[in-house]
């Protein structure tokens, strides 16, 4: 593995390519569950070595639940907390993202394997764009409504896109929801 690796091409890695970037702990949850929770280490924490992202799943008394509970949840850690640069001028958004974009709506659902490089990928141009809905959405061939709910299908994503505002000096973005 190169040392400038960019989230883009951890999230295009299978399973097993990612895990070897990590450190893997695994470790007896604490809590109910049952006689065998706290007798077997079920509980997983993946360190992606990398980019410092540390995440855990410790639902499940199976440890390979758990391992593919924290892979989903590192893919979208990492989409969520790692920007890669991206040249706006010209910007042509990748095939993952154009095969999702349905006339001017954004529609993936969080459990399709692309969700995590479609996420990145529109963080990483609402930072470029400095936050700006309305040259976000252009560049990715949206309309602003569309981009504004799907930021907000995704607490986390929401969140994320009002930092990179509140980074920029801009306010943050009204829920549609309220």
């Amino acid at each position: 593995m190169t040392e400038l690796q960019r989230r883009s091409q951890w999230l295009q890695m299978n399973d097993a390519e990612l895990v070897s970037a990590c450190t893997v702990h695994t470790y007896r949850a604490r809590g109910p569950g049952g006689q065998k929770r706290n007798k077997t280490d079920s509980a997983v924490r993946l360190h992606h070595d990398q980019s410092g992202v540390i995440v855990q799943a410790e639902e499940s008394r199976s440890q390979a639940e758990n391992r593919r509970r924290a892979m989903r949840r590192l893919r979208e850690a990492l989409a969520l907390k790692v920007r890669d640069p991206v040249v706006l001028d010209p910007f042509e958004p990748p095939g993952f993202l154009t095969d999702v974009v349905q006339g001017v709506r954004l529609r993936i659902n969080r459990r399709n394997p692309d969700y995590a490089r479609v996420v990145g990928c529109v963080l990483d141009v609402f930072s470029g764009t400095e936050g700006r809905l309305r040259d976000t959405s252009r560049l990715l061939g949206l309309t602003t409504g569309s981009l504004i709910r799907f930021l907000a299908e995704n607490p986390r994503l929401w969140q994320q896109a009002n930092q990179i505002r509140e980074d920029c000096d801009l306010g943050s973005l009204k829920h549609p929801g309220g």
